[in-house]
């Protein structure tokens, strides 16, 4: 009991604001353990109290486990979708004052993204209505993140080596940004800001060559183009920002070495509005990117009005508390399990003239947008809504599976519904009219389309085995496997593009681990390949990049490894993102070398490289800005400089002095590093990779606060247990570093 009363005192807020309901639910995961047979499970507790009498269910989201069971086996658990769950226990109605509910479940839980979020109460009319939910400390114990011999918390000593590591004497001249200059020659005399600005047309090699010349009675803008002269005009304006109005005579001269940069946002898992991708949009014009690939439609969400296919946005862009998603989709995530709620990451969808003004903003700044349709896995909120449609209407037109369908799967996020069956017509005109709809808006807006990304990975195995239609499909057309089936539909959609006058995209699995004749079929129709696995599949294979530029297939670097942005920035448990792919910080992205994971060979076609931001973990505006700063900068660095250009020590100085206090005049939001604690000669040492940071830290075991003590000097380490310290720095804090003594 009073480890109890010890965690419901310690409540540190995350996530939902305290509101006018009357029941306050708080969690923390209490040990990471091997069960009886020696697998990983862990034991997360929900500790619920307040006036209980409405309270029926309590709901959550969490990543989806399959193997989860309540401790008391008077309670009960029930998984409604993958993701989505209620519990039930009958002291709810008790009328007691708390109920602590404590849950089992399979693997381990090693940092608070696989957490729950959502949590919201649902009453006895099965309504649902908001709790106040809370997670008390994910630090208080090494079981809490820990299993037997498997530790991953970067520790105050393993960061005190990496900061130490960034110091650096130097300070960054006016012309030190993100990207790099290709040259930068020094004159004479400064430019204040108000002298002439004149722009001229110039042949050159480089469609987006361009040059500065500043002196001090003006600049004079040369670009091989007009997206050059544009691209000068906007780093000239972000210079003199940078610089309080006044630049030193010099000459530039730069270029990119990729003519594709580009970044996907995943909007369809949680929503941004257009406002936030407008924000957006201007940042990746600073850094001079070019490509939005818009990710608006995946299982769990649909979030682009089609004419015509209302159901698509009326069912397939609202999540809520539902047992049939008859009406719309299960809650999933994060929510309050209304589907009606405004201004919140789940519900949410842009209309027609919103998306057409979009693309008419994005091409001012010379982004073009590619849409992408994910089919045919991938596709859970359009099956679902064109089966609301027939139920609805009885028209089977654009129906997307077919009944007697008895295929078992499950997808990489262990859905067993999401996959479009190819042997149906219903397909066929569902993607016709998306594509016709899509390709007027662009025409609409008078801005060029370039290719329609059709998504096309991670079909599960299985996807199409108890389908009738597709086994019949399959035998008439004499396709010996569903990979057959999955290339026809890749075929299918690439002859449908071509007749619009358009070429296809998708991610690696349309073209990679099929028929080799298949992939060079439709070579000639495919503007590109996201490759975002880029290492061999066996030791001593060939790179990928190799494969499909020898199949005749464009290559766009979107590597998992270094370039997915949804992933930690450190295995900190309080960090936020996922980690099945590559621990990645600003770092590791810069070290991401597009020459040496995907390698261009003679004859063969790399068209440039891309960040990918998956949204999963990403509930606000803010949190999307926190992943993407500064660590997409690194990105952009070796999208415009495909070599070796700053050091890390270097790189760091360039965003401490220049672009973070930048992207703070501008009010986006950015990921602070934590501090280094080390002890040397008896003494506890700190220290930071921001020169001027303050770090405040306590010897207690409690969380260091702006209240703590703050660091100044060498502290005596006798006597002392545990460290933990926290940088304060640009209105920013890290997460706690921490150093066992």
């Amino acid at each position: 009991m009073n480890i109890l009363k010890t965690m419901i005192a310690a409540v540190a807020t995350v996530g939902m604001t305290a509101s006018a309901a009357d029941i306050d639910v708080k969690w923390q995961n209490q040990i990471n353990r091997l069960d009886a047979d020696g697998k990983p499970e862990y034991v997360q507790r929900f500790i619920v109290s307040g006036d209980m009498t409405r309270l029926h269910r309590l709901a959550f989201n969490q990543f989806d486990k399959k193997r989860m069971r309540t401790a008391n086996p008077a309670d009960t658990v029930v998984r409604i979708i993958p993701g989505y769950y209620y519990i039930e226990s009958p002291r709810f109605a008790e009328g007691r004052d708390s109920v602590v509910i404590d849950i089992v479940a399979a693997g381990s839980l090693n940092i608070y993204s696989f957490g729950p979020d959502g949590v919201h109460g649902i009453d006895r009319d099965g309504k649902p209505f908001q709790v106040n939910f809370s997670r008390l400390r994910g630090t208080d114990r090494p079981e809490q993140w820990t299993l037997p011999g498997k530790d991953r918390m970067p520790y105050g000593d393993k960061f005190y080596d990496i900061n130490e590591a960034l110091v650096t004497e130097a300070v960054p001249t006016p012309y030190d940004i993100i990207p790099s200059f290709k040259s930068v020659k020094a004159g004479k005399g400064t430019y204040n800001g108000n002298g002439p600005v004149t722009t001229k047309i110039v042949k050159n090699d480089n469609p987006e060559y361009y040059s500065l010349e500043i002196s001090p009675k003006g600049v004079k803008i040369s670009g091989a183009s007009d997206d050059a002269i544009r691209t000068a005009e906007r780093t000239l304006a972000r210079l003199l920002d940078i610089n309080g109005g006044k630049l030193p005579a010099a000459t530039i001269k730069d270029w990119p070495d990729y003519g594709y940069r580009g970044m996907m946002i995943d909007v369809a898992r949680n929503f941004q509005t257009l406002d936030q991708m407008k924000k957006f949009l201007n940042l990746m014009a600073d850094y001079r990117m070019n490509r939005l690939q818009f990710h608006f439609i995946d299982d769990e969400g649909w979030r682009l009005e089609i004419p015509g296919l209302p159901e698509l946005t009326e069912v397939g862009a609202r999540r809520g508390y539902t047992l049939d998603e008859a009406d719309f989709l299960a809650q999933i995530y994060n929510g309050d399990g209304y589907p009606t709620t405004e201004g919140n990451n789940a519900n949410g969808y842009y209309t027609r003239q919103e998306f057409i003004d979009f693309l008419r903003y994005a091409d001012s700044l010379g982004i073009a947008v590619i849409p992408e349709i994910e089919t045919p896995g991938h596709a859970r909120a359009a099956v679902k809504a064109m089966e609301a449609r027939y139920k609805r209407t009885g028209d089977a037109t654009y129906r997307l599976r077919e009944d007697g369908d008895t295929s078992v799967y499950r997808s990489a996020q262990d859905f067993s519904d999401n996959v479009i069956n190819p042997a149906l017509p219903g397909p066929y005109k569902f993607m016709d009219k998306v594509f016709d709809e899509i390709i007027a808006m662009y025409r609409e807006a008078g801005v060029p389309l370039e290719t329609i990304h059709i998504g096309g990975d991670e079909v599960p195995h299985g996807a199409w085995s108890g389908s009738p239609s597709a086994q019949k499909f399959m035998k008439e057309h004499g396709m010996a496997t569903e990979s057959d089936l999955h290339a026809y539909w890749v075929k299918s959609m690439a002859d449908n593009l071509t007749k619009r006058g358009l070429n296809l995209a998708g991610w690696q699995e349309i073209a990679l681990g099929k028929n080799p004749e298949v992939a060079r079929a439709i070579a000639p129709q495919v503007g590109f390949i996201n490759l975002w696995v880029t290492w061999p599949d066996k030791k001593g294979g060939k790179l990928p990049a190799v494969e499909a530029q020898e199949l005749g297939i464009p290559v766009l670097i979107s590597s998992a490894e270094g370039y997915y942005f949804d992933q930690l920035y450190s295995a900190h448990p309080e960090e936020h993102g996922l980690w099945w792919a590559r621990v990645t910080d600003e770092f590791n992205s810069l070290d991401t070398y597009p020459s040496k994971i995907s390698p261009q060979i003679p004859g063969g076609k790399i068209v440039g490289v891309q960040g990918q931001l998956w949204s999963e973990t990403v509930f606000t505006p803010e949190w999307m800005e926190h992943y993407l700063f500064p660590k997409m900068l690194g990105m952009a660095e070796r999208a415009w400089n495909s070599d070796t250009t700053y050091t890390h020590p270097q790189f760091n100085l360039v965003l401490d002095r220049v672009e973070i206090p930048y992207l703070q005049r501008n009010g986006v939001n950015f990921h602070m590093r934590q501090p280094g604690i080390k002890v040397v000669d008896g003494k506890i040492r700190m220290n930071s990779p921001y020169p001027g940071a303050q770090i405040h830290y306590t010897l207690d075991g409690s969380e260091p606060t702006l209240d703590s003590p703050l660091y100044k000097e060498p502290l005596p380490a006798t006597g002392v247990k545990q460290v933990r310290a926290r940088i304060y720095h640009r209105d920013k804090k890290s997460v706690t570093s921490i150093l066992n003594l």
